[in-house]
């Protein structure tokens, strides 16, 4: 939630209200009057990716080695101090702040077209101001730091609620994170992470006794304060005519404070002249307009009481269970299947497939994406085809007809979507010979056979099951990339020879490659094009985590992740010099074996690949990326032997493979192939970004 200018007031006109605290010299007090207990804290996790994300290159698709290590060293500060953190991300978005998300959603597309039109106009990277944090962050840290032996939980509520409620019951040293709401709950103590010093542990702790004290207001006046002052559930703009008449009733005598500052105290002095019970939540009635739903200002309060709590101003509070409703409305048919996944869920895993399995329902929020470029497509358009294949697996497939096949509601930001309504994205079966494996099956079943069903399901879903037998021979994080590389190639059509081998430079490069390496490029120029492709690959990458939970986790899920599949300033230094003309031993950076020949290819398959119809495009497409992946999986084979011979070289098959690509993608001019002369290649109505 958060309430509108409520922290800066306090930061700024209520110095009594922030004290600076060093959390070492609190837990150590904490150890010596609680022996047997650990000082916790408990994270918003969400309040704190900004903070986390400390790489200064963000636009290229995210620095993700760098921010392993980040997170690493907070959580290092925090271990030598002796304090246990527990992290707690959101999972749910209520329904009540749909609306709200959907502003912010369309906010952030604004934001998101100057970043691409600064990219254009100066060909750099714009400024910290200008900021967007890398798509799919939330998913990312939630394994990263599962990965880093940290305790993670997904809500099930709203995510500060139940960071709120957590503290409380674990009687936690405090909450860290960046709400104005921490300041409403009646709860542990609320510590600012924006204003962290790592190094001794110093940082501001906000006293909600103090702001009671400064606005003449008791601690159960918080939450109606914050739904008076507006909120995500009652929008400031429901409650502007009655700031207006509270600034109208008491006018302060210092007017020097900024007009936000004057109705804080406006309201606050409206509420501590209330009689604290029901009659008195009648009188703020009273003074809303006629039009005004009153149930909102009681359902506003409710959400900011803990459990074991009540307010004076509500004679009663919603009970129920969280998890026992959730099992009750859902929409997936089996329960044992809803079971396993909430258990998983509660651990922070597999976020996107439960939602699907418990509401019907997925949302998405913004990424970098060009609207202006028409050569690709809606992230969106691009992977819906590959979702609605997990529908069918999560939910079943209604006996393949189209008329009874489950539907799943997609809240999915995409260039021109206002939101405005979900769309209504009905599940397709998987098209298996012999019928697709059930969930159950693909979840539960211990056969010897059922891995590699695993793994036929995954790649049937990106509709190359015919190659399975050759990715599944690869490393895990190749296979991966080559099968989101084919899929991509397949399905945007401007894909071209040069941008493939960026993406296979890459991630051939990325093992060699520390945080500090990678931290330490320095890029000429930034291309916006290559911004556009590299957040593409990163909901690819999204995508495959999606699936790869859908069909029973063929992958382990670690070997997925972008810190072993990609680095977006690697790519943007491939794709400059894949398109600037640079010798291929330059591209994969002069190691041993580059004089490996190239391979020719037959004057047949070249022009081929220049007939502008679909069938053949696909077809050549198909072959192009057979060849690639028989000679990954040549260099897998020479890979190990070097390695069982005491030595690590291995990319000279990977140059092989960019030279075998150099002749088979495009024809010698590379010039991008535009969606315009292939109007049936991906064309369909809808889509959707990663989850």
């Amino acid at each position: 939630m958060g309430i509108k200018g409520l922290q800066s007031f306090v930061q700024n006109s209520c110095s009594n209200v922030c004290s600076t605290v060093n959390l070492r010299t609190l837990a150590a007090r904490h150890k010596s009057s609680n022996p047997e207990s650990s000082p916790t804290i408990v994270v918003d996790a969400m309040g704190c990716l900004r903070t986390w994300y400390t790489p200064n290159d963000w636009v290229h698709g995210g620095q993700w080695k760098e921010y392993l290590c980040s997170l690493q060293t907070f959580i290092s500060a925090f271990q030598a101090a002796g304090i246990r953190l527990v992290f707690i991300f959101d999972g749910v978005i209520e329904k009540t702040k749909r609306e709200e998300w959907v502003k912010r959603r369309l906010r952030d597309n604004n934001e998101i077209s100057k970043i691409f039109d600064f990219i254009k106009a100066n060909g750099q990277q714009p400024g910290r101001n200008m900021f967007f944090i890398p798509s799919g962050i939330s998913t990312f840290t939630k394994s990263a730091l599962k990965s880093l032996g940290q305790e993670v939980i997904l809500s099930h509520v709203e995510g500060d609620y139940e960071v709120a409620a957590y503290g409380l019951q674990h009687q936690c040293l405090g909450i860290l994170g960046e709400d104005s709401d921490y300041l409403i709950f009646n709860t542990v103590p609320y510590f600012s992470v924006s204003k962290l010093c790592l190094a001794s542990l110093e940082t501001i702790m906000y006293l909600r006794e103090n702001l009671c004290r400064e606005l003449s207001l008791r601690l159960s006046d918080l939450p109606l304060l914050a739904c008076l002052l507006g909120n995500d559930v009652i929008p400031e703009k429901m409650v502007a005519c009655f700031q207006r008449k509270c600034m109208a009733s008491y006018p302060l005598r210092n007017s020097d404070q900024n007009r936000r500052a004057q109705v804080i105290r406006a309201v606050a002095a409206f509420i501590s002249n209330l009689q604290h019970s029901q009659h008195g939540l009648s009188q703020v009635e009273c003074m809303l307009p006629h039009w005004f739903d009153k149930t909102l200002l009681q359902k506003g309060i409710a959400l900011y009481i803990l459990p074991q709590q009540n307010s004076p101003w509500l004679s009663e509070l919603p009970q129920g269970n969280a998890e026992r409703n959730i099992i009750e409305s859902v929409v997936c048919p089996y329960k044992d299947i809803v079971q396993t996944a909430l258990s998983k869920r509660c651990k922070g895993e597999m976020a996107g497939v439960c939602k699907i399995l418990l509401t019907g329902e997925t949302d998405c929020s913004n990424t970098l994406e060009d609207e202006h470029d028409s050569e690709i497509m809606g992230q969106a358009l691009i992977y819906r085809p590959v979702r609605q294949h997990v529908y069918a697996i999560l939910l079943g497939n209604g006996n393949a007809s189209p008329d009874t096949c489950p539907v799943v509601k997609e809240w999915y930001v995409y260039p021109g979507n206002r939101l405005l309504q979900p769309d209504i994205v009905q599940a397709v079966p998987l098209s298996i010979a012999g019928g697709a494996p059930s969930i159950r099956n693909l979840w539960m079943a211990n056969s010897p056979d059922i891995q590699s069903e695993r793994f036929y399901a995954y790649f049937a879903c990106f509709q190359i099951e015919n190659f399975t037998d050759e990715l599944k021979a690869l490393e895990p994080c190749l296979a991966a990339v080559c099968c989101l590389l084919i899929y991509i190639a397949v399905q945007v059509v401007s894909v071209s020879q040069k941008d493939v081998e960026a993406f296979l430079a890459q991630v051939l490069c990325l093992p060699g490659k520390s945080a500090g390496q990678l931290k330490s490029l320095q890029l000429l120029q930034v291309e916006s094009r290559a911004v556009h492709l590299a957040f593409l690959f990163l909901r690819g990458i999204n995508t495959v985590l999606l699936v790869n939970s859908a069909c029973g986790s063929p992958f382990n899920k670690m070997d997925l992740m972008p810190w072993n599949t990609f680095d977006g300033k690697l790519f943007h230094q491939k794709y400059l010099q894949c398109h600037g003309g640079s010798s291929l031993e330059e591209i994969l950076e002069g190691n041993e074996g580059l004089a490996v020949p190239l391979l020719g290819i037959s004057s047949k398959q070249d022009s081929a690949i220049r007939i502008n119809t679909v069938p053949i495009m696909e077809e050549i497409r198909g072959i192009i990326f057979q060849d690639m992946i028989i000679l990954l999986k040549e260099k897998d084979q020479r890979l190990s032997s070097t390695q069982d011979n005491g030595q690590r070289n291995g990319r000279s098959d990977g140059m092989m493979i960019l030279t075998h690509m150099t002749g088979h993608i495009q024809g010698p001019n590379d010039t991008h192939m535009s969606q315009d002369k292939h109007p049936d290649v991906g064309d369909t109505e809808e889509r959707d970004p990663s989850i």
